[in-house]
């Protein structure tokens, strides 16, 4: 196990649970440890964001970032479960592979699924993970982070097939264009032959939570039948939003940096 990692993490849980502010050397005391070793871990932590610092005191205290993620991780336990009624009937409708994505940094994680009933369908799995800027889901997520987020993604974007987005800008543009639609497709960009289309549940607070995802093999998903399915995906998005208590698109604003 990582040592340093452990008592990074420990301070941090200290923090939590104390509900007050801790100078350096009192921390230190507390935990017994280095002071240097203690102050050099609080920069890390202030750095990434978790705690802050007061001007006055020097003393250090946790930032809502926690709660924020803490409520990311929740929110999407909610989702799963009010989601899958509607996820049923859009599988029943479309007849083909339904899916319901979270975000995680550059990728996204599938956390439910439900396969076509047909032979021939698009493969994926549960607690697998798919590039953000080349799938549906992904796509349309992206669409409502901030720009940091979207500025973290590596550049050039990896490269899967010759429809992939490499570039941040075109890729920005793509996800315009998405937030203008109501939903994302996926022509082929991660796998050659799969297609693809996405749309956002949102929660109360407007937050883009997980999305709605449809996949099939390409020959049976025409232009024409993509723009039919995709108002589905979106109608099913909506209505589960809608059930979590949220805000629908229409009302769901970007935020720039």
């Amino acid at each position: 196990m990582d040592k340093t990692l452990i008592k990074g993490v420990q301070l941090l849980q200290m923090l939590v649970e104390s509900a007050q502010p801790w100078s350096v050397s009192g921390l230190a005391k507390a935990m017994g440890l280095q002071t240097s070793n203690v102050h050099r871990t609080l920069q890390t932590w202030r750095e990434l964001g978790f705690v802050s610092q007061s001007k006055s005191t020097s003393e250090y205290q946790c930032t809502l970032k926690l709660f924020e993620w803490g409520c990311q991780v929740a929110g999407s336990f909610d989702v799963k479960r009010t989601s899958r009624e509607y996820l049923l009937d859009l599988a029943r409708s479309s007849q083909e592979t339904i899916h319901l994505s979270v975000i995680d940094g550059n990728e996204i994680v599938y956390i439910d699924k439900i396969d076509s009933p047909q032979p021939v369908r698009a493969y994926s799995e549960v607690g697998g993970r798919a590039p953000a800027h080349c799938v549906a889901t992904g796509k349309a997520l992206l669409a409502y982070q901030d720009s940091q987020a979207l500025n973290e993604l590596a550049q050039p974007l990896p490269s899967f097939t010759l429809n992939t987005f490499t570039s941040l800008e075109s890729l920005e543009a793509e996800l315009e264009t998405i937030r203008v639609r109501g939903y994302a497709t996926n022509v082929e960009e991660w796998r050659e032959g799969v297609r693809g289309l996405g749309a956002v549940i949102f929660d109360q607070h407007g937050i883009a939570v997980a999305a709605v995802g449809l996949s099939a093999p390409a020959n049976r998903l025409s232009d024409e039948r993509m723009k039919q399915l995709g108002q589905s995906v979106c109608e099913t998005a909506e209505k589960i939003t809608k059930a979590l208590g949220g805000r629908t698109k229409q009302s769901k604003t970007v935020t720039k940096n």
